[in-house]
């Protein structure tokens, strides 16, 4: 499968002056208003009871009980980023980690009544909680349905449980089946369960099998997710000694290609790189980060992208929240909010996260969105010129027409041999070189900051 690689393809920002950054944010302004008027909020709960062997996400092993201050933390810093981007409504909120159901359902229900009292939140806003199928988990799910909850991400990520033991999970595949049993007799329809494949000793047989059962048992969305090797992680350094061994490129290709075959053959549509829906049970909250609207990050090493438009401002930012709970937890009560890093996006680069993002749905980028962000350049002008192109669509491989820009299905599954090909025919055309080539980036350049989702 695939592993776009995000922070590969989009690692460096380039230096902007400031009338570059004025011109293009009055432009896109004029052109997107829309879409500064609603936004997705991340909240972000970073506490685990154990870390997985595979895992570098920003969590941590709570010392003692931090519910209380958390909460009014959370509560605070929503409340402050709310404001700061005036969005009027809030079209979803999904409660990612960490192990969010760690958290008090009296959490989840205070952080809700918060974001409501600060923007509207429609009664039929989704809103997605993550939760760890063990015992203590599914325990609490009709507590969290009481406290707003009406959609379940579950990380299953494998049915066997040699293999869980091997990425330190703390559940068996016996508590993954039946507290999706649980999810899904309390929201029907509205649960995802995660699936991981690539993992140590897995074989391309041993995948299918697993996955037949897994798609009987499950509801009506599944997202499926290679293993990637972290440095730093247990796992890394196992895999490095000999210790274990990982499948082959070609042996993870394959398990993508049949599970892609399987999932269809049980009635699933793909409708992104790595998610699959049936009966329209389709991700809301994360179609908004692949459509480019905005996202306002809650929490320790939460993520965002709007625009500050209670500061006067025009273009969107990527923020980044303090990553460690104490030190956020610190900032956000001298000043609202524990935000370290802001980065005005100009117009490349704004356009840069639409075509990254917008490439992994299976239905591409169309026209209209596309000028919603670029309205002086359409997507033939700034495609349909490169031989580079004009060979993927060629081969198959992209479709570029009245609809839009799209992977075809064998597309998707290399999209990341894809991607660096269309950034720089992006990069060549939004700032065309006068001697025929295309500017490179700065030194003075700031790391890319990317949604923990």
């Amino acid at each position: 499968m695939i592993k776009v690689p995000l922070r590969a393809a989009l690692g460096r920002v380039r230096c902007f002056s400031t009338r570059e950054l004025t011109e293009h944010g009055s432009e896109w302004a004029r052109a997107a208003a829309g879409l500064t008027e609603q936004a997705s909020v991340y909240v972000h709960w970073p506490y685990c009871l154990r870390r997985c062997s595979y895992c570098n996400f920003n969590k941590y092993i709570p010392k003692e009980n931090k519910d209380h201050v958390m909460t009014t933390s959370l509560q605070r810093e929503a409340e402050t980023l709310l404001r700061l981007s005036q969005v009027s409504s809030v079209t979803s909120v999904f409660f990612g980690g960490g192990t969010p159901s760690l958290a008090h359902p009296s959490t989840i229900a205070a952080v809700l009544e918060t974001i409501s009292r600060c923007a509207r939140l429609p009664g039929e806003a989704e809103v997605t909680l993550e939760v760890n199928p063990t015992p203590a988990g599914r325990s609490k799910l009709e507590d969290y349905c009481s406290a707003g909850v009406n959609r379940f991400s579950i990380g299953v990520q494998s049915l066997q449980d040699e293999d869980l033991k091997i990425l330190g999970r703390d559940h068996s595949c016996d508590d993954a089946l039946r507290t999706v049993e649980e999810a899904r007799r309390l929201r029907p329809g509205q649960v995802s369960v995660d699936a991981m494949f690539g993992r140590p000793g897995q074989t391309v047989e041993s995948w299918e099998s697993e996955l037949d059962g897994l798609l009987g048992a499950c509801d009506d969305h599944v997202s499926l997710y290679q293993l990637t090797l972290e440095r730093g992680t247990q796992l890394f350094g196992q895999v490095q000694s000999g210790r274990v061994a990982l499948p082959s490129e070609d042996e993870t290709a394959e398990m993508y290609r049949r599970a892609r075959t399987a999932l269809q053959r049980w009635g699933f549509l793909q409708y992104e790189v790595s998610n699959f829906a049936r009966h329209d049970s389709v991700s809301l909250h994360n179609l908004n980060y692949w459509k480019g609207k905005q996202y306002i990050g809650v929490g320790p090493g939460a993520h965002g992208r709007f625009v500050p438009l209670a500061e006067g401002a025009v273009v969107r930012e990527a923020r980044t929240q303090t990553l460690e709970p104490d030190v956020w937890i610190r900032e956000v009560r001298q000043r609202g909010h524990g935000t370290r890093r802001r980065i005005p996006l100009g117009r490349l680069e704004l356009l840069e996260e639409v075509l990254v993002m917008g490439m992994r749905m299976t239905e591409g980028i169309n026209h209209e969105h596309w000028k919603l962000f670029s309205p002086q350049m359409n997507l033939h002008q700034v495609f349909g010129g490169s031989s580079d192109v004009k060979e993927f669509i060629r081969s198959g491989q992209l479709v570029l027409d009245d609809r839009g820009l799209r992977c075809s299905w064998d597309g998707l599954a290399i999209l990341d041999s894809l991607l660096p090909t269309l950034l720089v025919e992006l990069e060549k055309q939004v700032f065309p070189d006068p001697d025929g080539g295309h500017r490179g980036y700065s030194d003075g350049r700031t790391q890319r900051t990317w949604s923990p989702r």
